[in-house]
């Protein structure tokens, strides 16, 4: 059965750390190798969970400004628990849904949160990400990406499949990995607005894109 998106992290909250920095192939490395092409300065954090990629970050910029999106009370609550003293704003909600002061942020991230959604959705998404960067502005992208069109064509099938049988309205968020090619991600990010997209790094299929305002 497909679980609602912050209802599936909030039922793993106190083993989601551990999870995710032992069990996903790379993540003792992706999550400081992120930090650190982060900027000083004011950062947007979307699908911020419990603040992996901001442990790191705040070693290195102790007085930056972070700002953490994301659906789960609960994964902001022991984020908030983790830094009381950092300059750290937290939004719980949607990022497809929030509005942001724009030529804000010096930059904006996101960690293993983005492969659940298909690329007309993220399209909007990062046209909205664009306005909130400053002109030198960049988003660094750290997430797990499909191998071929196939492995991405099947998981959205199955997803729509048991979205089906379960009765559950395409408007709702619920957990269920579709991951889509670098490939596409690079054009969704392109189409959004972004001038171009590097590659930093990758381990195996988890991939560090760094996509220029």
């Amino acid at each position: 059965m497909l679980e609602k998106m912050d209802v599936f992290f909030e039922n793993r909250i106190d083993g989601y750390d551990e999870h995710m920095l032992t069990e996903i192939e790379g993540a003792s490395e992706f999550y400081p190798f992120t930090a650190e092409h982060l900027p000083d300065g004011k950062l947007l954090d979307l699908g911020c969970g419990t603040g992996l990629e901001l442990e790191f970050y705040f070693k290195l910029y102790s007085d930056a400004h972070a700002v953490g999106v994301d659906l789960s009370a609960k994964m902001l609550e022991r984020l908030k628990e983790k830094f009381p003293d950092k300059n750290l704003t937290l939004i719980q909600g949607s990022y497809f849904d929030i509005q942001l002061k724009e030529n804000s942020y010096n930059a904006a991230v996101s960690v293993e949160s983005l492969h659940h959604f298909t690329k007309q959705e993220k399209i909007p998404l990062y046209k909205k990400l664009c306005t909130y960067l400053k002109a030198d502005g960049y988003f660094i992208l750290t997430d797990y990406f499909a191998p071929d069109d196939n492995y991405e064509s099947f998981y959205r099938s199955e997803l729509s499949r048991m979205k089906s049988e379960q009765g559950i309205s395409d408007d709702e968020f619920y957990h269920y990995d579709t991951p889509l090619t670098v490939k596409h991600e690079t054009e969704a990010l392109i189409a959004g607005g972004f001038s171009r997209v590097e590659i930093l790094k990758n381990w195996g299929l988890t991939f560090t894109l760094k996509a220029y305002k």
